[in-house]
């Protein structure tokens, strides 16, 4: 081998999402509003589930978790590529690259992980309301979250160890606004096909597993509700709809992302962006939107401010 194909790799050269330099800039708005309003969007969601003792209640400890990981979801690749946008040279050292990574499956994982805990908050309220508090308890609570992150922290590592010590030699350009794992791994100075197959079958472990653990707990609030009443189905939809949509929104991209990669640059870069900027965007939204409790809370936080203003 020469000594260029011997060479370590300390950085690798990013190409975001276009060339275009009036795109860039135009791009460079778009996503830094977006981004500014998701972290304070989820932010605004925490600090109403802290404040307001109307809300402190299982489901929204939960919420509350759920927008703190949405705020660390949008800010793993996010404030990186807005500031590529400004520059020529889009380069991102070894280890940046590797704590992309790290992260991305941390962060997928424990909100996995969370959205089944709240369908399975959801299934006791509906199906078991009167054993709820004893079941749902502010330690079972805690123990529950605890259990996610322990998840996203085994999953992330079972990941990276092995993307760490593949040997990279050059190639180091990767078509992304971030070190997306499967173009990651192309770049490794081997046959990395079975790699790449185990890698998926590990993420599908976690994904699928939360998934079908989903579709359970919604076709039991379904399924109970509705032999409750006649107008059962539509009041389980309603009460759940916000969760499925999140649901839906989120598994969506990160299936075809690291489970059944799709190989098609645009779509990929398409995936990519909803699934790092738009999901977590749409979350607190949805959440807000539809969630009649969430939305008097607001009424509530905005009249106190108001008060308080006007006695100053």
């Amino acid at each position: 081998m020469d000594t260029e194909n011997q060479s370590v790799v300390y950085e690798f050269i990013l190409l975001g999402l276009g060339n275009s330099s009036n795109m860039q800039y135009l791009l460079f708005i778009i996503f830094l509003l977006l981004y500014l309003i998701t972290v304070c969007g989820n932010i605004a969601i925490m600090i109403l589930v802290i404040t307001d003792p109307h809300l402190h209640s299982p489901m929204y400890f939960f919420l509350a978790n759920l927008s703190f990981v949405d705020m660390w979801l949008s800010s793993n690749a996010t404030p990186k590529m807005i500031q590529d946008m400004l520059k020529k040279n889009k380069t991102i050292s070894f280890g940046g690259c590797m704590s992309q990574i790290f992260f991305a499956h941390f962060i997928a994982a424990l909100e996995m992980v969370i959205l089944v805990i709240m369908a399975y908050d959801r299934y006791v309220a509906i199906c078991k309301p009167l054993h709820y508090s004893a079941i749902m308890s502010l330690q079972k609570c805690i123990g529950l979250v605890l259990t996610a992150w322990i998840v996203g922290l085994v999953h992330a590592i079972s990941q990276s160890i092995v993307i760490v010590q593949l040997p990279f030699c050059g190639p180091k350009i990767i078509d992304s606004f971030f070190c997306d794992r499967p173009l990651v791994i192309n770049l490794a100075c081997m046959d990395s096909y079975k790699i790449k197959i185990l890698m998926n079958i590990d993420c599908g472990v976690v994904a699928v597993t939360c998934f079908i653990l989903l579709l359970i707990s919604y076709t039991y609030i379904l399924t109970t509700v509705h032999h409750n009443s006649k107008t059962g189905a539509s009041k389980a939809l309603s009460t759940c709809t916000a969760h499925i949509t999140v649901v839906v929104l989120f598994f969506g991209p990160c299936l075809f992302i690291y489970v059944w990669p799709l190989n098609i640059t645009w779509m990929d870069k398409f995936l990519a962006v909803f699934y790092s900027i738009i999901t977590p965007l749409l979350n607190p939204a949805i959440y807000t939107l539809r969630n009649k409790e969430m939305r008097k809370s607001i009424k509530r936080f905005i009249n106190q401010y108001v008060n308080s203003k006007s006695k100053t």
